[in-house]
């Protein structure tokens, strides 16, 4: 296992009623001055957001709003907020929705405190954050983003998306309420609950080689998430394993089970590529090419892939041989995607076989954490 050094700062509440019982409270810390950002989905239709906005307001703060945040997000929109924020003189950057408005906020609160050239300094390259960025607090609306660690920002202007990890702009709280995922469509929950799922497989693949401690957290994550995405996406009105989803989710983004490994995702990377070429939503990409990989995996990790087999879907060995095992294991996670209504072959993306994995993709040189 790689060395590392670990350091939380994030409180996090979870459970019905933890926004109107905790956001007030958390919100006082800071100053009076909060940037709300959202996106364009539900939250600004179901009654969330006004809850959010009445309960800031009713602790005295006044409410900066922050709207229209498009997936991606994209720099321009960071530096929208960023403008906000400081003419505004924002004391806190609070965030409500999904990845996008989680990624945005971060972003938002170095960029309007750095007086440099922020994608030059940070986005193109790793850069060290030697400034305190604004406080950030988030409110997730989804089953597979709980926004702990890590910022991904597009510059359309240059084609490019890339994503960092930088500690200091971790959120200083998060409040996980299931019931603001009521709304959520069984393709929304289908599509959050796999991309954590995914995340936590391509972590749980990523060497170093040999068994570890985080390769166990990972197998123990990756069975909740089958369990609770399969229970939520049978049953939208089970708010038990949709709120389990909820934390699972939150889970699957904590760098404490990037710990000790080198992963650079290289299929979350490769389905954005495949979402622009194709024109197949992100989840359809993302479920191709994670099966693919793991069918790889059997043929250059067949120990691995084997316990993935064992561990996460309870395939017994009964004489199989080691790569038989780990060829189970691909055949269950192909059962699991076809029972969802996910792709699992290339052709249901237009493509041919040879055309599926970019070549950064089917190398194994992709295995090298650069966030």
């Amino acid at each position: 296992m790689r060395n590392f050094i670990f350091q939380r700062g994030t409180r996090i509440v979870f459970g019905g009623g933890c926004v109107r019982e905790y956001l007030a409270s958390f919100a006082r810390e800071y100053g009076p001055n909060v940037l709300l950002a959202s996106g364009e989905g539900s939250v600004r239709h179901n009654g969330v957001y006004d809850e959010v906005c009445q309960t800031l307001r009713r602790a005295g703060k006044q409410v900066v709003e922050f709207p229209g945040i498009r997936p991606g997000p994209d720099y321009d929109t960071v530096q929208r907020g960023a403008r906000l924020a400081r003419e505004h003189q924002v004391d806190l950057v609070l965030g409500i929705g999904g990845g996008s408005v989680v990624d945005c906020c971060k972003a938002t609160a170095m960029a309007a405190v750095y007086q440099g050239d922020l994608w030059a300094d940070f986005w193109a390259r790793q850069g060290v954050v030697d400034f305190q960025p604004l406080p950030v607090g988030l409110i997730p609306t989804t089953v597979g983003t709980g926004g702990l660690n890590g910022i991904s920002v597009v510059n359309r202007a240059l084609g490019i998306r890339t994503g960092r990890d930088y500690p200091k702009c971790d959120p200083r709280f998060i409040l996980l309420d299931p019931a603001y995922t009521r709304s959520l469509s069984r393709e929304q929950v289908i599509a959050g609950g796999f991309d954590a799922l995914s995340r936590a497989m391509e972590l749980y693949f990523a060497p170093p080689e040999g068994e570890t401690v985080s390769d166990d957290l990972l197998g123990a994550l990756m069975r909740g998430l089958i369990r609770d995405l399969r229970a939520s996406s049978r049953d939208l009105q089970n708010s038990d394993a949709r709120g389990d989803l909820m934390w699972a989710g939150t889970l699957a983004g904590d760098r404490l089970f990037r710990l000790g490994k080198r992963c650079g995702y290289p299929c979350r990377r490769a389905a954005l590529q495949l979402m622009e070429r194709t024109g197949h939503s992100r989840t359809d990409c993302l479920a191709v090419l994670q099966l693919a990989a793991c069918r790889r995996s059997c043929e250059e990790q067949p120990a691995r892939t084997a316990r993935f087999a064992r561990r996460v879907w309870d395939i017994p060995e009964e004489g199989r041989t080691e790569k038989a095992l780990a060829h189970a294991g691909a055949e269950a996670l192909e059962a699991f995607q076809l029972e969802l209504g996910l792709p699992t072959r290339p052709e249901a993306l237009g493509l041919e076989h040879a055309d599926l994995l970019p070549q950064s993709v089917q190398s194994r040189n992709l295995w090298v954490y650069t966030a």
